[in-house]
């Protein structure tokens, strides 16, 4: 069956760029390709067809073997801030294939894992299945989740193995995502002082991702801004779940506000604001709660590549810059508060409000209570340690959070429906995805389906939710990730 009748529909702006944004490269080949998972979900969002293939030309589809019709396979060249330290860089060991186009929505879809390029850096361009299948949990978890995300299409075991600490099975993910530019794009020449792709690649920004501001009096304004609230946002939403992304280096802030890059990522148990679960970053430089420092930081350094396009006069637009990025913590600690109201069921405003919601968080911290579970014992719902919450303490803060709720006269459906919109009831908790991980790697896929499942409705109890609900057995403050290469 010839692919282009699963209904690829490929329109390739970026590879028009011209030759600096990327390098023309097809997926190397591999040896004896097996898909392990396809998301049928996303493939009817996407509109595309999968039943007439077999699952040989499925693997060869996914490997990179056999192209899908209409692609135009390319590595994008980037750089980066990693841990604070600038790196030319690029994709070393990803190939993007083109982007799929539905209801004027453009989709790139990305190979990872597809072999090694010319920005490959010593590299195997190759990834491990542990690794690609932990991608393809989180990212459709936070889909579920409603927090912008790329997000995982299909995982293929390639025959080979990659060599990291040990042994392991190779494997290549396909990532949609809008699209696959970053801060560290914008990096890339400003760095290499290229001013004509530099405005290229604005110009592109734009016109892919925010045309409501092409004819704006000031364009570089503008995107600094739009990129500032996607990201406040964004890093609110990784907050309200427990979320610590682990490597928030330039390169792995999308332009488009998406979540990207599942690398040495994890949700936290008990509430520690220092929480980290990256192996390298022993300073805690990407911890739960540097977060928004880090989303701030990020965005100076996009501001300083848009300071051409936001005033002729270098001076003049670093004040200007300088002046947008400093009204970063104004607009997120607003927002923090409103998100956290939220998760209280506090309609309106109160004066006594942050300090409420500040006792509760440092009792969790000195209790080492569990993030999630707080907030769903909160809403009334059964959970598995009860007793934590008999202490005196807290049910003290208890009687002040009950007294803050009758302020508004409101009913207990009408605040409960508030906080089930935004309190998840489960988290791909790192115990139960190492566990569906472990019994993947020897080809028995029924756990992590089964967990899937469940985080494809994370605030709907299903028949298996409350299985996935319990933190794990031992504190997990040593559980560490990697970046998988």
């Amino acid at each position: 069956m010839s692919n282009n009748k699963i209904g690829w529909c490929f329109n390739n702006t970026y590879s028009k760029l011209p030759d600096k944004f990327s390098t023309k490269i097809n997926p190397v080949p591999v040896k004896a390709p097996q898909l392990v998972i396809l998301n049928e979900n996303l493939s009817k969002e996407l509109n595309l067809n999968f039943s007439e293939n077999s699952k040989e030309e499925l693997s060869e589809i996914f490997s990179g073997n056999k192209l899908p019709e209409g692609s135009s396979s390319l590595a994008q060249a980037y750089a980066g801030h990693q841990f604070g330290h600038f790196t030319i860089l690029g994709d070393g060991r990803a190939t993007l294939m083109g982007e799929h186009t539905l209801d004027n929505k453009r989709f790139d879809i990305q190979f990872k894992g597809s072999g090694q390029t010319p920005f490959s850096r010593n590299g195997d361009g190759r990834a491990a299945l542990g690794p690609m299948l932990r991608e393809y949990i989180i990212s459709e978890a936070m889909n579920a989740l409603r927090i912008p995300t790329t997000r995982s299409l299909a995982v293929v075991k390639t025959g080979e193995e990659v060599i990291r600490e040990e042994r392991l099975q190779g494997a290549i993910l396909t990532r949609v995502a809008s699209s696959h530019i970053r801060v560290g794009t914008f990096q890339y020449f400003t760095a290499t002082q290229d001013e004509k792709n530099l405005k290229t690649l604005f110009d592109y920004t734009i016109e892919r991702h925010y045309p409501n501001i092409k004819n704006s009096k000031n364009q570089g304004t503008d995107l600094l801004e739009v990129l500032m609230e996607k990201q406040i946002n964004l890093v609110l939403n990784w907050m309200r779940v427990g979320f610590v992304h682990g490597v928030m280096n330039t390169d792995n802030m999308a332009v488009s506000g998406e979540t990207i890059d599942y690398g040495p990522c994890a949700f936290m148990n008990a509430y520690d604001p220092k929480t980290v679960f990256s192996s390298i970053d022993h300073m805690g430089r990407y911890s739960y709660s540097n977060q928004p420092i880090i989303a701030k930081w990020n965005l100076a350094r996009f501001a300083e590549c848009l300071l051409p396009f936001i005033h002729s006069d270098k001076d003049e637009a670093i004040k200007t810059a300088t002046e947008i990025i400093n009204n970063f913590e104004i607009l997120y600690e607003k927002k923090w508060l409103n998100m956290m109201r939220d998760k209280l069921g506090l309609f309106g405003e109160d004066k006594e409000d942050e300090v409420l919601i500040l006792n509760l968080l440092d009792w969790m911290f000195r209790n080492k209570a569990d993030y999630t579970n707080t907030f769903i014992f909160l809403m009334g719902e059964k959970i598995s340690n009860e007793k934590i919450y008999e202490d005196s303490e807290f049910l003290n803060w208890k009687n002040k959070w009950h007294d803050r709720l009758k302020l508004n006269k409101n009913s207990k459906e009408k605040y409960l429906k508030l906080m089930r919109s935004v309190n998840p009831l489960v988290i791909p908790r790192n115990h139960h995805v190492e566990k569906a991980l472990e019994h993947a790697n020897k080809d028995d896929l029924q756990p992590m389906v089964k967990l899937l499942n469940v985080l494809n409705q994370p605030y709907v109890y299903e028949k298996n939710t409350v299985d996935y609900q319990d933190p794990p057995p031992v504190s997990d403050e040593k559980y560490v990730t990697f970046c998988g290469t």
